[in-house]
């Protein structure tokens, strides 16, 4: 831009001392000259659709997952689904390894996704001890795990305007995969915690709380008992805390921090967690606003982000009854949309949800209705083009 402005200046000196004759003909023979490409272009937009990675999942997950793209049709939405099937207990004809490169591959052109659950079965057929739950997080690195827990008005609970945010790391802990048995009849678990991840979902939970104006950073941990590996953990949560002194920190112990939970959970602002604990205090959380059919969830690494239900649970006794909730997972699929800078699709989808369960006319089982998973989604396909979206063509 500064050489184009050289340019103008130097030719308008150079005109100062021409005749007047001469400045007469220049104005009318001369052309404009072309503009630089880069001062020229207009604002880029993707050509197209954007692609997004689907995985349904097992259990309600396909079900969920029709719902997402009949409402993503009906809304406009410009995004083409690449979709894969996943499963430890469903056999799809290919071999698990393949089908995880395959994801893999899917989100390096994508770099997002829309997720169900994946069950994990108890014991494996294959005898590894890592689910594809797990091969997914480590090898996409997705380290961070939130879900906003927030009551939905119109929903009778017995918590009411609770809104706060559970940040679990999800690469390590508990869910290393580390096993053996040492002698017959002795399993030893490994716990593996290490400084660079604590510290790095420590700032993870304050860089959040600062994005967000939150105003208080709670650390969950068990490092009374487990000295060395959550007393690290709390480490480096305080040390990082050090670095944001407008942020409030607090620590508290994973069984008092659930007896709190329910007791008063309007203490709590944002949570940072070890795995375990954040996959227990998740469902315990989405239960206090309305169950798992309610609260949406995402995962983040640095290059990948994958959107899910907060509370990971494959209903599988409802699969193929058209009764499931599609709540969170369409909340989620709209998170995903403002994620990819499609705000006003997402806040569309949002809006016409909280909409449908304010007025409480259609409700699945799960919120006190008589409604079905198809009764549920066409009344917030109704409910889409209203008020400031009634325009949108």
């Amino acid at each position: 831009m500064a050489a184009v402005v050289r340019t103008l200046v130097g030719s308008a000196t150079k005109l100062q001392w021409q005749p007047a004759s001469v400045l007469c003909s220049r104005a009318v023979s001369t052309t404009i000259p072309a503009q630089d490409p880069a001062v020229a272009a207009p604002v880029s937009k993707p050509k197209g659709n954007q692609k997004v990675t689907m995985i349904p999942g097992d259990g309600i997950g396909p079900e969920l997952m029709h719902s997402v793209k009949e409402v993503f049709k009906h809304a406009l939405v410009p995004v083409d689904f690449e979709e894969i099937h996943v499963s430890e207990v469903q056999d799809w004809g290919q071999d698990h390894q393949d089908t995880v490169d395959k994801v893999i591959q899917s989100f390096e052109r994508t770099g997002v996704g829309l997720k169900g659950y994946i069950t994990t079965p108890t014991p494996t057929k294959t005898g590894e001890l890592m689910g594809v739950n797990m091969k997914l997080r480590r090898r996409l690195d997705l380290f961070a795990n939130v879900v906003r827990v927030k009551s939905m008005a119109g929903l009778k609970t017995r918590h009411h305007n609770l809104d706060f945010v559970i940040i679990r790391e999800q690469t390590e802990g508990e869910y290393s995969s580390l096993e053996h048995e040492s002698v017959e009849g002795v399993v030893e678990s490994l716990k593996i915690i290490t400084r660079e991840k604590s510290r790095r979902i420590a700032k993870f939970a304050f860089d959040y709380a600062t994005k967000h104006g939150r105003e208080k950073v709670t650390a969950v941990h068990k490092a009374n008992i487990m000295k060395m590996g959550d007393g690290m953990f709390l480490r480096c949560c305080e040390e990082v805390s050090e670095l944001y002194p407008r942020i409030k920190f607090e620590n508290m112990i994973i069984d008092n921090c659930c007896m709190q939970l329910v007791s008063n959970p309007y203490q709590f602002d944002v949570m940072v967690m070890p795995n375990l604990y954040g996959n227990i205090v998740d469902n315990l959380a989405a239960g206090l606003v309305g169950g798992a059919g309610i609260v949406p969830g995402e995962s983040y690494s640095h290059s990948y982000a994958v959107f899910e239900t907060g509370a990971r649970h494959p209903f599988a006794q409802a699969v193929g009854r058209n009764i499931a909730n599609p709540t969170a997972m369409l909340l989620s699929a709209a998170n995903m949309l403002k994620h990819m800078h499609l705000e006003y699709h997402g806040q569309m989808i949002s809006d016409a949800v909280e909409r449908v369960i304010k007025v409480g006319k259609v409700r699945t089982r799960d919120m006190g209705g008589y409604a079905t998973t198809t009764d549920l989604t066409t009344a917030i396909i109704d409910n889409l083009h209203k008020g400031k979206y009634s325009s949108f063509v």
